[in-house]
């Protein structure tokens, strides 16, 4: 378990759910640009940060070439990794195929499945989130066979010209990997992400639990002392979390530089 400890004024952040490159390109470039003046203004009282899933809305690496563009956000978080704030990445739906780009070339780890911290003495289990919880069937036997070694194998044999648009093209229109019903609240009794967490609770406490995936900005109270976060998203909230002194809320990010 990793331990923070926050000091003076500092802050601990997290974002997930950028969907960088959806629909199109230049239609994420504003969203990319709000995002990284978000980085630059966080930086300041920054103890960490934290990048919880889908960042990309596609990421395929292949041995020695990557998908086009990004150059901001990845410049960005060198930077701000560069100037000693730690940056933790969890790998989501849409950037589930990255490998060791992150950590070769930027130095940051990357995290495949969830992950207990401990924050100013506050038990964190976070996450991306998907495939947890008594639900997603379909998806949990996608996810199996794209992250089947084999599968991966062949797809890199495509020319990135072809297997990156083909990958864009599969990220936008399969529904069971767009998300695109992961907007609407179920209502408590059926998130399964609150399930999940709850039969967490009854193997050991947590103090919070904070995953993305589902592009709602939620907070629910599980029980005394303990609380499900859900981050929201940077395509329609623009929100984000904030861990302070002993205490976890969520924030919507108003950019005072224009787009």
């Amino acid at each position: 378990m990793i331990t923070i400890t926050t000091s003076g004024n500092k802050k601990v952040y997290f974002a997930s759910d950028q969907h960088l490159g959806a629909p199109t390109a230049a239609s994420s470039f504003p969203r990319e640009k709000k995002f990284v003046a978000w980085l630059d203004e966080v930086k300041k009282d920054a103890e960490a940060i934290f990048l919880l899933g889908d960042l990309f809305d596609f990421w395929f690496e292949y041995k020695t070439v990557v998908p086009m563009g990004f150059v901001r956000v990845l410049g960005k978080l060198a930077e701000i990794k560069d100037s000693g704030i730690p940056v933790y990445f969890f790998v989501g739906n849409h950037d589930l195929w990255m490998h060791d780009y992150f950590e070769t070339e930027l130095n940051i780890p990357v995290f495949y499945s969830p992950q207990e911290f401990l924050i100013n003495n506050k038990k964190i289990l976070m996450g991306h989130g998907d495939g947890l919880g008594p639900h997603d069937k379909g998806y949990k036997r996608m996810k199996k066979v794209f992250t089947f070694p084999l599968f991966k194998w062949f797809f890199r044999w495509l020319h990135p010209d072809l297997g990156v648009k083909l990958g864009q093209y599969m990220s936008i229109k399969n529904k069971m990997i767009s998300g695109e019903e992961d907007a609407k609240f179920l209502g408590e009794e059926n998130e399964w992400l609150v399930q999940y967490c709850k039969r967490k609770l009854t193997q050991q406490h947590y103090d919070y639990f904070v995953f993305g995936h589902r592009h709602l900005p939620l907070e629910i109270e599980l029980q005394e002392n303990s609380t499900y976060i859900n981050l929201g998203d940077w395509i329609q909230y623009f929100t984000y979390g904030q861990f302070d002194e002993n205490t976890f809320s969520l924030h919507k990010y108003k950019s005072t530089k224009k787009d």
